[in-house]
């Protein structure tokens, strides 16, 4: 869900960066103004100097961030929680407990920062879950036949 999030916020960052950008040069040059009239002209214009400032006071660049490294935390969380499962809880039990509680101290960690992407965002990454998009049986056949190659 995360991962869905972060491509569209990178989206439109780059839209913020681009399109003032693209604007301000359409409104300099002089034929465009034979096509358009004089009020998109000045439409154009403001958006160009509105856009950044909206940017500015929604944070963007702080969520494309924010969100880059919080989606690098889980799916490493996730990848250690998983080989706590499979290796680590096969072996001593004190061991397995000090390292969960430690991956619990980081998951909490992640948690505290609040940050809740929107609902359409969640069932999304339901219906790739569902659809079989992120089915982790791949790890178990892996396990099972080691001869096989990983390309197949």
């Amino acid at each position: 869900m995360l991962y869905t999030w972060l491509r569209v916020v990178r989206l439109q960052h780059k839209a913020v960066i681009l399109l003032p950008i693209i604007l301000t040069g359409l409104v300099g040059f002089s034929y465009i103004k034979e096509w358009v009239p004089a009020w998109g002209v000045a439409l154009m214009a403001f958006l160009s100097t509105l856009i950044p400032s909206i940017a500015e006071a929604l944070d963007i660049q702080t969520h494309v961030h924010e969100l880059e490294r919080l989606a690098a935390e889980y799916k490493a969380l996730q990848d250690r929680f998983r080989r706590l499962a499979r290796i680590t809880a096969l072996g001593d039990v004190d061991e397995a407990e000090q390292e969960l509680a430690e991956l619990m101290d980081r998951m909490d960690t992640a948690r505290n920062t609040s940050i809740t992407p929107p609902q359409r965002y969640f069932e999304s990454a339901r219906r790739q879950i569902e659809g079989g998009h992120y089915d982790f049986a791949v790890d178990l056949q892996a396990e099972e036949n080691p001869s096989r190659k990983k390309s197949e």
